[in-house]
């Protein structure tokens, strides 16, 4: 294919209604999702830094949108390690219109989303993962997505009925770690038992009278672990606890009863993954 200059790409907007800026205009996350043709399902990744992770993991770009200054800004470098694609650019003013919102970090990049891991890629050779049980808002989950990626966790898997990380919220929060940890969807109605037989030891995080400190030597100790995470509000569902190996729960000061799953997910993983000992680069 020849080599088609950078200038030679972008693209003025001139027609908001072109049918090639809908994937940024007109299409919600479940219509770019695509469940009934997966293979032709798409997603939008959330500036420079965020769309290099993804770039870094394999996934194809398909065009990108950016604000004027940043074509020969910071954008400058991924439009050209994105190649032979349309980059459609225009003022803050017309892209905040065309959008909906707020471009404050420059740029938008349509891509193809890679192919889904199956939970046993996933857990294949994993001493640490997460689980996420109906966890439906995108920002606790790109949040738990960062912090399972700084604390050393394995890998996630998630409940089908919970938000999809590959939503443009989540990648953004996520700062593009759903990129770099490995994810899968859990199949069939017991995962936990799924887990347990595949050598895991399973943990709900649950304000439960019986529960163990997260500080207990033996959770520290087990060469395979899984923390699991419940929804917002209702946290986890009393099948699942009853399913797991052992209740466990944070320590907490003042009176105070609860944290947010995303920054429970934090502190459990400090503890169980990294803090309490463990590190999968020894």
């Amino acid at each position: 294919m020849p080599y088609i200059h950078m200038k030679d790409r972008i693209i003025e907007i001139t027609d908001f209604g072109a049918p090639q800026l809908d994937v940024y205009a007109r299409l919600s996350e479940g219509q770019l999702l695509n469940r009934h043709e997966p293979n032709k399902g798409m997603f939008i990744a959330e500036s420079p830094k965020v769309i290099g992770r993804a770039l870094d993991a394999g996934c194809v770009p398909v065009s990108i949108l950016t604000e004027r200054k940043h074509i020969e800004g910071q954008g400058r470098e991924i439009i050209e390690r994105c190649g032979d694609i349309p980059v459609y650019t225009a003022g803050l003013e017309v892209l905040t219109q065309l959008t909906g919102f707020k471009l404050t970090r420059g740029m938008l990049c349509a891509m193809r989303r890679p192919r889904l891991k199956t939970a046993a890629e996933v857990c294949e050779g994993a001493r640490r993962i997460a689980v996420l049980e109906n966890v439906m808002n995108p920002t606790n989950v790109g949040a738990i997505f960062r912090s399972a990626a700084a604390l050393n966790m394995d890998g996630i898997l998630l409940t089908p009925a919970g938000s999809d990380p590959l939503y443009r919220r989540s990648i953004r929060v996520s700062m593009g770690t759903v990129f770099q940890i490995p994810w899968a969807f859990l199949d069939g109605t017991d995962g936990i038992k799924t887990l347990r037989d595949m050598g895991f030891v399973t943990v709900a995080m649950a304000l439960r009278e019986d529960s163990l400190s997260i500080t207990s030597p033996q959770l520290m100790q087990a060469e395979r672990l899984a923390v699991v995470l419940g929804t917002e509000g209702d946290g986890l569902a009393p099948d699942t606890i009853a399913g797991c190996d052992h209740t466990v729960r944070i320590p907490m000061a003042h009176g105070v009863d609860s944290l947010n799953v995303a920054a429970a997910s934090a502190v459990a993983f400090w503890q169980l993954g990294n803090g309490g000992g463990y590190d999968r680069r020894g």
